[in-house]
């Protein structure tokens, strides 16, 4: 496979100014980032300060209720409540390692933010957070975090004042300060090498769930489920298990309220393939290539593309892509806290919601796992006026 590409998706389609630190971080991806000492760093960090490995957790009451063996992957008990902590802690020891000293990042549902914050105070770093206006007020409590952990939280008033808009100007400030600036990207998304980059930091959720699966039950997992925004949990625990055609790999889409002509972030699914922020995936636009509004009762999902990756894995048919709508992530979210009493983050809520919703097709006894990739503290606000409690 082409070097930065999955197939027909990924490359560089950046500005010539982005080429230089592109080419740098290149270079310590494949050197500094693959190295023994780097690596032994590394685990040491996600073991004493992150908290893993994280549980493979299996749900008595509806493993019972349903006929299978529902397990959870439990990234919502580490480091600062979700899976980002991972790809956060890996970049920011590399900008350490680059002898780079700020930190910048983008974030959607404010838990990219708070690990950033997080690796970066930890490591010494400074921090810069682009956030959109709207999910600035949405996710308050996720900003306090930031400003608490000493991060600078800049808000983005431009375009839909989400995700994307937050990712154009995190990109814009990269530009103008890359001599001693690394851009943290958020997700398996962006020119390369950030998709195998942040994947690679990630891929130690799929990891330690294969081998937790072997040591539970004797063999690899039936069926693999995770939430897809951009898509870095889905990739952390796909990627191990890639090569092992008996394990089925299901990512789920946010499809908003699932109405006719809604806005909705399903961009495997009704996407179309295109460029956005220097990397060719499948998109949510129109037929002249101007980028649609998107739209997910979880703000991490709520975004109009997909990491490259997806898409390849999609077009070769090793993993399928499905929707879930608000209302049934809603309905698996309170599913999981009166059952089970965990609180799931509204992202992983989609990827359970998907199960629930398709238990009749899953055979009596199968080990299915959900990548549980975030708690639901940040949520609530959301759920209690959705619900109007």
């Amino acid at each position: 496979m082409k070097k930065g590409y999955f197939g027909d998706f990924g490359g560089q389609f950046v500005p010539e100014l982005l080429m230089p630190p592109l080419k740098e971080l290149d270079d310590a991806y494949r050197t500094i980032a693959r190295s023994k000492p780097f690596l032994t760093e590394f685990g040491q960090i996600l073991a004493e300060y992150v908290g893993r490995s994280t549980p493979l957790y299996r749900c008595p009451n509806l493993s019972a209720e349903l006929g299978f063996n529902l397990y959870l992957k439990r990234e919502d008990l580490a480091h600062t409540g979700a899976h980002k902590i991972n790809n956060t802690i890996g970049q920011a020891l590399l900008t350490r390692h680059m002898g780079k000293r700020v930190l910048l990042a983008e974030t959607g549902a404010g838990q990219h933010g708070v690990a950033s914050a997080t690796a970066a105070a930890m490591l010494g770093l400074s921090c810069i957070v682009y956030m959109g206006a709207t999910d600035v007020e949405r996710q308050a409590h996720n900003v306090q975090r930031m400003r608490l952990l000493g991060a600078e939280v800049r808000p983005v008033q431009s375009g839909t004042k989400t995700l994307k808009d937050a990712i154009n100007a995190a990109l814009r400030h990269w530009i103008a300060e890359q001599a001693d600036t690394h851009y943290c990207i958020g997700s398996v998304v962006g020119p390369a090498p950030f998709p195998e980059l942040v994947r690679d930091f990630q891929s130690v959720i799929g990891h330690e769930c294969r081998q937790q699966c072997v040591e539970r039950f004797g063999t690899l997992p039936d069926l693999v489920v995770a939430c897809v925004g951009g898509g870095s949990n889905a990739m952390g625990i796909f990627h191990p298990f890639v090569e092992d055609r008996e394990v089925r790999l299901v990512g789920v889409e946010a499809a908003g309220t699932g109405q006719p002509g809604c806005y909705h972030s399903a961009s495997v699914t009704q996407g179309t393939p295109g460029v956005l922020h220097g990397t060719r995936t499948r998109l949510l636009q129109t037929a002249d290539g101007q980028i649609l509004p998107s739209h997910s009762v979880a703000p991490g999902l709520d975004y109009p593309g997909v990491g490259p990756e997806h898409s390849w894995l999609d077009a070769s048919g090793r993993a399928e892509y499905v929707t879930v709508n608000d209302a049934q992530a809603l309905s698996a979210f309170h599913a999981l806290c009166r059952k089970e009493g965990i609180i799931p983050a509204l992202e992983s809520s989609h990827a359970l919601a998907y199960v629930l919703e398709n238990r009749d097709t899953i055979e009596p006894g199968s080990n299915v796992v959900v990548n549980l990739s975030g708690r639901g503290d940040k949520d609530l606000g959301i759920v209690a006026e959705t619900f109007g409690m």
